[in-house]
């Protein structure tokens, strides 16, 4: 057991570490040079055809086997939009303090790009299945896009299994069983605090309770399909976003006064703490490091730029542009980290639970309820349970968003009939992760959820030259208005029906 914590720590460290951070950070930043920094020069055209479009064409599906572009961002979400929306930032406050946010900010900049072309290439490189549904991901581009370039259809073809099989492996963990043991801790915590409900093989009933319900609900629907699954966060992911930023505006509200304090403690402490001085330069350096580590891999571990998991929901769209569905992965991580995380952040910080001046953690403070109790402390219980309400809702959904990219990896490794028993299996373990107490799963899983996005960077790298042209493209096109011919897929078929449907102004 120590030697499987003892490879697991050192390949964690390499997924998660330096080296993995700083090439998502460079692909970031190659991606974001390479499209003239898209989300800043064409930021008001990247909104309007996001949040400005999703009560009006965005729900508009003219695609039989694909969803409305809303559906699907709002599907993508389920997964993007979980627990390290409030425990994650909390953790790298706590261990990276104030400046850690910066950090976060930083990596979501350049993580907008990021999921901006593995958006645009699951577009280009998506196919459809033999039931008639929309495929694709970083297998495709993978396997399809560096598999044709001269000696590479090998490495392609691997580096898409093996995504897959770390997707599916994360899926169980991450996905799934972490998420529901973090419901029940939280829901006992809050509701169930020192009640005694007796034991059922060798865990408490009341988490086997809890486990099973959670299994009916998400059987009822992941079972119904990926339709089911997609009108379900259609409804689900505006009401628990939108109720969860009213709260935290009405935590801002409540201490407006201390905005300046708070984010000039962001600013200063983003480097580390200015009072470790002089004979603890090495230290301050070294703190001043797990401010920017912590603080990148919690915006990553947020909002999931990098992974290329929901360009497996993107690339269901019923939009044929590729930039089009490009820019909803830019307003993906926006909404995500800039707008939620940040206001975590900011209840986090104007809390009291740590100190603004140095940066430093308070005594007694304990990340995974800071957030709960800075509610709490201006609402009562009511505020607490607020939180773990909201974070149940974030997990549940992050366990439907899982159940699909594991599904559609099943598809590609196996197909579709093993990817319906791939489900089964899924729902099944939602109960053991209900009553599970190790900690080396959750550590893992981790560990794999880290390693899907070696493959996919590599992928996005191979394809700069492809997405230089697919975003000078459109922006000549939609942007500049001169008329050329459309670049909207790989496959000649498919490239002729959707610039078909562009010319009929279907697009």
């Amino acid at each position: 057991m120590d030697t499987v914590i003892r490879i697991n720590d050192a390949v964690n460290s390499f997924a998660w570490g330096t080296f993995g951070l700083a090439i998502l950070l460079g692909t970031g930043f190659v991606c974001s040079l390479v499209t003239g920094f898209f989300q800043i020069t064409h930021l008001k055209h990247w909104m309007s055809r996001t949040f400005g479009v999703m009560r009006g064409q965005g729900r508009i599906i003219n695609d039989a086997g694909a969803l409305s572009q809303f559906r699907a961002f709002c599907t993508a979400l389920c997964a993007t939009i979980g627990t390290g929306n409030i425990a994650g930032v909390s953790t790298a406050i706590c261990f990276g303090g104030p400046g850690a946010v910066l950090w976060m900010w930083v990596a979501a900049f350049f993580g907008m790009m990021v999921k901006y072309a593995e958006n645009v290439l699951g577009l280009y490189y998506r196919r459809r299945n033999r039931e008639g549904s929309w495929s694709g991901g970083p297998m495709y581009y993978l396997e399809d896009g560096l598999g044709s370039i001269r000696h590479c259809r090998v490495p392609g073809k691997l580096l898409g299994i093996l995504f897959c099989i770390f997707t599916v492996l994360a899926s169980f963990g991450i996905g799934n069983m972490a998420q529901i043991n973090k419901i029940t801790i939280n829901f006992e915590s809050a509701f169930l605090n020192g009640v005694d409900m007796g034991t059922f093989l060798g865990a408490p009933s009341v988490d086997w309770l809890i486990g099973v319900i959670l299994m009916i609900s998400a059987a009822i629907i992941i079972l119904g399909g990926f339709r089911r699954l997609a009108a379900v966060s259609e409804k689900l992911i505006p009401i628990m976003s939108i109720a969860y930023i009213v709260g935290c505006l009405f935590m801002i509200m409540l201490r407006l006064p201390m905005l300046p304090a708070v984010f000039a403690s962001i600013f200063r402490c983003a480097f580390g703490p200015l009072a470790l001085k002089g004979g603890l330069a090495g230290t301050a350096v070294q703190i001043a490091f797990n401010t920017i580590k912590n603080g990148c891999k919690r915006g990553v571990f947020s909002n999931e730029a990098g992974l290329g998991s929901s360009v497996m929901v993107h690339s269901n769209s019923c939009v044929r542009e590729p930039v089009r569905q490009g820019m909803w992965g830019i307003a993906e991580v926006f909404l995500d980290t800039m707008v939620i995380c940040t206001m975590t952040a900011i209840v986090v910080l104007s809390s009291g639970a740590i100190d603004l001046n140095t940066g430093m953690v308070k005594d007694g403070v304990n990340d995974s309820t800071l957030v709960a109790k800075a509610f709490g402390a201006s609402f009562g219980r009511p505020g607490e349970w607020f939180v773990v309400i909201v974070i149940t809702l974030f997990a549940f959904t992050t366990v439907l968003g899982w159940s699909y990219y594991g599904a559609k990896v099943t598809e590609y490794l196996l197909g579709v009939t093993c990817s319906r028993i791939y489900r089964l299996v899924f729902i099944g373990l939602i109960v053991f992760g209900a009553v599970m107490e190790s900690n080396l799963a959750w550590d893992i899983s981790d560990t794999f959820n880290g390693l899907m996005m070696i493959p996919n960077l590599i992928g996005l790298i191979v394809h700069i030259p492809l997405i230089i042209k697919l975003t000078r493209n459109y922006t000549d096109r939609r942007i500049r208005g001169k008329d050329i011919a459309p670049i909207l897929s790989f496959d000649p078929d498919i490239q002729h029906e959707a610039q078909a449907a562009v010319q009929r102004g279907l697009d």
